[in-house]
């Protein structure tokens, strides 16, 4: 019994030397590690990333379309939902899951989501409340990501609609949300 604590100090003291050895030399041109040490390549993780101005990684093109950026050639449809009262332009192709008082769009990172209650609005007509959260977690590795959330509600008869645009923080889908905020019709 006695044994077991010291045990554990000299295995913690030679996984700290074993983890500081197998840090990166600080060079862009090497494969980024994985904590597990293995290049980050082969952990699915993408080894194109430069050094940017603050030192942390700068996506690639390629990387920032798989982040979730909306292009500027992107199709947008209209969803109407009759039964709640209204309707909004969304991406084509971004799946769609609910229906009536609360439907939510997503792709990649990106989330529409529309919640429509009874009651009055907080938030004074054309104004956008933003705030930043973790994601929920990615179904295969487990990694959340910040998102940057803007709010908008939209109020009539009695009815307030809550529109959440979510968006992976870095992520520039600006002019899209923009498009999509300003699409919300009650009927």
């Amino acid at each position: 019994m006695k044994k077991r604590p010291l045990t554990l100090i000299v295995t913690a003291a030679l996984g700290g030397a074993l983890i500081a050895g197998c840090g990166s030399g600080g060079s862009s041109e090497t494969p980024q590690e994985t904590a597990e040490g293995a290049p980050a390549a082969v952990a699915g993780h993408s080894t194109g990333t430069k050094s940017g101005a603050g030192g942390g990684p700068v996506p690639s093109e390629a990387e920032s379309l798989a982040t979730g950026d909306i292009p500027d050639n992107q199709e947008f449809l209209t969803y109407a939902d009759r039964p709640a009262g209204y309707s909004i332009k969304y991406p084509a192709g971004w799946a769609r899951t609910g229906t009536g008082n609360d439907v939510t769009f997503r792709e990649k990172g990106n989330v529409i989501h529309v919640a429509v209650r009874s009651g009055s609005a907080h938030l004074a007509p054309g104004e956008k409340k933003s705030f930043t959260r973790k994601s929920a977690p990615d179904p295969v590795t487990g990694k959340r990501v910040p998102l940057v959330v803007d709010v908008y509600e939209y109020e009539k008869g009695g009815k307030v609609a809550v529109l959440a645009l979510s968006t992976p923080e870095g992520v520039d889908n600006v002019d899209a949300y923009r498009m999509i905020s300003e699409s919300f019709r009650w009927r």
